[in-house]
């Protein structure tokens, strides 16, 4: 049975106290909270796939950072699923909501780990600082 590919981000930004928040969405036809993701087309990159969905999800086109740890769990459907994520940071956009996403949340790292709907996620927002240290550190 193959892998189901999918990508996605942790979009970030710098809140008024100078920490970091991060951009969660909410899909209503699961009533979670997660971070923007979204399978892979075939033949599609995983890079690609990350752009792709956040802008599709978000109204924002990012860059993207440093990798995150991905994830590998069963889906709804009872298929292998691995995700893949990567630090972002909006370059352009209106902010505008895809039809899959009813709503957003800029939060505070605390905030946005309480928020989430899945456990396996808090362990992406976990790594962001570290992340974000690294890669302003090779730069």
């Amino acid at each position: 049975m193959s892998v189901v590919r999918a990508a996605g981000g942790a979009v970030w930004r710098h809140g008024s106290d100078g920490g970091i928040e991060v951009l969660l969405v909410h899909r209503p036809r699961y009533d979670d909270w997660s971070l923007p993701k979204g399978k892979c087309d075939d033949g599609e990159t995983d890079e690609d796939c990350a752009r792709r969905e956040v802008a599709e999800e978000t109204g924002f086109s990012c860059s993207l950072g440093p990798q995150l740890p991905s994830q590998r769990y069963v889906d709804h459907r009872g298929r292998d699923k691995v995700v893949r994520y990567w630090a972002m940071s909006i370059v352009a956009g209106e902010g505008r909501l895809d039809h899959e996403v009813d709503e957003v949340a800029w939060l505070p790292l605390p905030a946005a780990a309480r928020r989430l709907t899945y456990q396996r996620d808090v362990g992406v927002l976990d790594a962001l600082p570290g992340a974000l240290s690294a890669g302003r550190a090779q730069a």
